[in-house]
This record gives structure tokens, sequence and C-alpha cells, in this order.
């Protein structure tokens, strides 16, 4: 009955996958169709040869991922999205010409190089282009409908809106029955429980949500309505799984007494074979960043004697696993003395920060020293950044699950870290602990490696603080 209504729609997993196949597809024949009608036979593939192809895929979408072409966000708007294009093929045609041993000798007319970069180049745009005229449409919108309390409403569509440009709540059902409080949005209508099923078929709804924190406020009316839905197979989801899978991070805040059932923890916390290899790249990985790190020691011994005028560390107290107190290492990017008053949330445009600190900020070569503690066994390259022990106080006490980022080791960066911008109050705190609180319950090998492309991207884009 409602099956045929429905609007046709890609999830969000299968937009990013549908993202990367097409930009090898498209790539890879627009530099055919250029090797066959020009003078072109820098990639010209052959059977002996395939593996150029191969190594043209492995650039583009590592990459891509590092320059953010597979953000749906700005995937959605050619004009976020040509910056990412640009990087991303330039990256790519820079590496590959540099990896001869891989890839094609360099031609003898340079102009070939030329034409491979720009056929590289227009091709993404063309099917950038394609896709936000097409994928990125109204025809192909999520439209769902949401059965929950009035109280959770404003969340939850700040969230899904940040999220996915194609996940459109186009009504709502209030459960709340002893209120006659009505929902103020201009852009999301409020419908009656009899209203539910008529709203479906009118609205091609693809998904109805229910987004009640308390169960018991579900009436017998929508409980029976909603059975009869599932009975005709019609898709039926909870908020806070929707929440999760869309978001990459835990709604705590909308947890409640059987909080067990949000947090089956990753299966890798306890697995011996994951924690062995993940010690074994934090060692090293911090010795090869604290070699690299000497390159730079000249610059920043400058730096600061010229910039910042004191020590050139800075030693502060933290909470590590299981609510151990380390104390990290960083080089000072602040005015000496910066605390005298007590400890201070630190933001954006802090004014203790010095010129040349603010630098080590952006660039990250603050952090170097930390290397050290991973070495030591106080951190690890990957985990919930820790925390100072004042704030750890203060937010445990405000913010449910909040020690349960200690279970692990703090980490050198994080999901949170490249998920979100800098925090200084505790809405941001509330903000980074579902990410965290994500991590730790989804870690992986996978995660980690997305985790270190993303920081990459971090780097590259000059978002440290």
């Amino acid at each position: 009955m409602f099956k045929n209504n429905r609007s046709i729609h890609f999830n969000i997993s299968e937009r990013k996958v549908l993202l990367r196949i097409f930009d090898i597809v498209s790539t890879l024949l627009l530099l055919f169709f250029v090797s066959n009608t020009f003078d072109f036979g820098y990639f010209t593939i052959t059977q002996e040869k395939w593996k150029w192809v191969f190594v043209l895929i492995l650039y583009i979408s590592i990459f891509g991922t590092v320059f953010e072409l597979y953000d749906l966000q700005k995937s959605s708007k050619i004009e976020k999205v040509a910056t990412s294009i640009v990087f991303t093929v330039s990256t790519t045609v820079l590496f590959y010409l540099l990896t001869p041993f891989f890839t094609p000798l360099l031609p003898d007319n340079r102009l070939q190089i030329v034409f491979f970069y720009f056929s590289i180049l227009t091709a993404l745009f063309i099917w950038r282009l394609a896709y936000i005229t097409f994928i990125v449409s109204p025809r192909f919108y999520k439209k769902v409908l949401i059965i929950g309390e009035i109280s959770n409403i404003e969340t939850i569509l700040e969230a899904f809106k940040d999220s996915d440009p194609n996940y459109r709540i186009v009504g709502f059902v209030n459960c709340e029955v002893n209120t006659l409080e009505s929902v103020k949005f201009n852009t999301i209508p409020e419908y009656s429980p009899k209203q539910i099923e008529d709203v479906i078929k009118k609205e091609h709804i693809s998904e109805v949500l229910v987004a009640s924190y308390n169960s018991d406020s579900i009436t017998s009316e929508i409980y029976y309505t909603l059975l009869r839905l599932l009975e005709k197979g019609f898709p039926i989801n909870e908020y806070t799984q929707v929440y999760e899978d869309m978001t990459l991070r835990v709604p705590v805040q909308f947890v409640g007494k059987d909080f067990y059932r949000y947090f089956p923890f990753s299966r890798s916390n306890q697995n011996k074979l994951y924690l062995f290899f993940h010690w074994f790249f934090d060692i090293v990985i911090s010795l090869i960043g604290i070699v690299l790190g000497t390159v730079f020691l000249p610059i920043i011994l400058l730096g600061n004697f010229i910039g910042n005028r004191g020590p050139l560390f800075y030693y502060q107290e933290r909470i590590g696993k299981n609510g151990k107190v380390f104390k990290i290492i960083k080089y000072r990017t602040m005015i000496k003395n910066a605390e005298e008053s007590g400890a201070v949330w630190a933001k954006k445009g802090d004014v203790r920060v010095t010129p040349f600190g603010k630098f080590l900020r952006c660039s990250r070569l603050d952090e170097i020293p930390q290397f050290i503690n991973i070495i030591k066994g106080d951190m690890s390259l990957i985990g919930p950044r820790p925390e100072r022990p004042y704030f750890v106080k203060e937010l445990s006490s405000m913010l449910p699950f909040y020690e349960t980022r200690h279970m692990i080791k703090p980490g050198l960066t994080g999901w949170a870290q490249v998920k979100t911008r800098y925090g200084s109050s505790v809405d941001d705190s509330l903000l980074k602990l579902q990410y965290d609180l994500y991590y730790i319950k989804h870690r992986s090998f996978l995660l980690d490696l997305n985790i270190l492309i993303k920081t990459l991207s971090t780097i590259v884009f000059f978002r440290g603080q």
C-alpha cells in the first residue's frame, strides 16, 4: 500500500559510494577518450600496465578523502566542492608524476601532462555537476515523519539538517497527550495521530522516525498505527540509532535509564590483536614523529626566543585512562603565567596566545612533544583528547557518561578532533563527548585509518587551534 508511493532516495552510505565510484569511472572514461582522440600516449592502458589504473584510483581515493571530496555537505554545492576537486586533482597528478616506478615514465612531450591534468579535472567537475543537478535534488530527498515529544524537535531538526542535505523532515506528530502547545516551526507542520497514515500517502513519506525519550508517552492510538505500518513493511526506526548512523556520534542527551542498550562497546577495546597493533603503530609513528619534529626544532627555538620569550615546553596535568593523572607535554603557545587567576576555558581567538603560539597551534607543531607521552604510555595516537582534572570534575557533574571517555587511553588526535572545531563551552564539550563515545563504541582499524586521513585534512586546511 505504502511501498509504491514512497519516493526514491539514496542513503548516506549509498551516496558516498556513488561519489567514489563515479569519480573513478568518469576520470577513466575521459582519459580513454582523450588518449584515443588526440596524440596522447601517457595514460594508454595495456594488459601489462593495468597497475597504472590501480595507482590512479588509489591516489584519487586517498587524496579525495584528505581534501574532503566525499563530504556530503560540501558535495551538495559546486562552489564548496570546487576547491576540494582542484586540490585533489593537483595532488593526485603530482604524486602520480613522482612515482614512475608504479606509473608511466614522463613523456617527451610535456604537453601530455597538461592533457592528463585537465582531463581528470574536467571529468570530476562534469560528474559533480551531474550529481548536484540530479542526485542532490528534491526528487531524491528522503522524506521523514517524526513521532515524538515537542521538547526534542528543535535538536532533531538541527542535527539532521547539518548531517545530510537530502534528509528532509516534512512533518511532526506530537505524542505528548498532556500538552496543548503546538510546534512553532514555519518549515514543519504538526499532524495529529489520526493523520499519520494519510500524511504518509499524501507526502510520499519514506520513513517514520520515533523520537520519544519516554516510551510511555506513546499512546495506544499511535502504537497500533505504527504496528499496522510495520505489518505492511513500512520502515519505522528509532531516533537515537538513526541519529548515530547519520551524525556518527552517540546522542547521550537522549539516553535514559536503559543506557546499556546504547553502549555495546566495540570488541576492539578488549581484542588482544587489535590492541597490540594499536600499541605497535603508536610507538612506530611516535618515533617517526619525533625524528621529523627535530627538522622543525631550529624554527621553533628561534620563534620561541623571538615571539614567546620564555620556557619552550609547557607541562599540564591531564586525566588519562581509568582516571589516572599524568603531565602532558606541549610547546608553549601562551604567555607566561596565563592562568594566574585559575583555570579558564581556552577559546578561539584567545588573547593569551602569542603570535608565534598561534602559528604553532594552526600548524599543529605544538603537539609534537606529545609523542613522548605516547611512548611513555600515558597517551595513544588516537583516542579522546585528555582533559584537565578541574574541567573533568565540572563536566562530569553536568554531562551524562562523561567519565566513560576514560575507559581507553586519551589520544593525540581523535574522532571528536577531526569532526568538530575548538570547544570552549559545556555545549561544545557535549558535542565532543558524543563523538568520543562513538569512537569507543565503534573502535576499529578502519575507523582509526579514517581518523588519521581526516587529521591530515585538519592540518592541510589549518584547522588547528
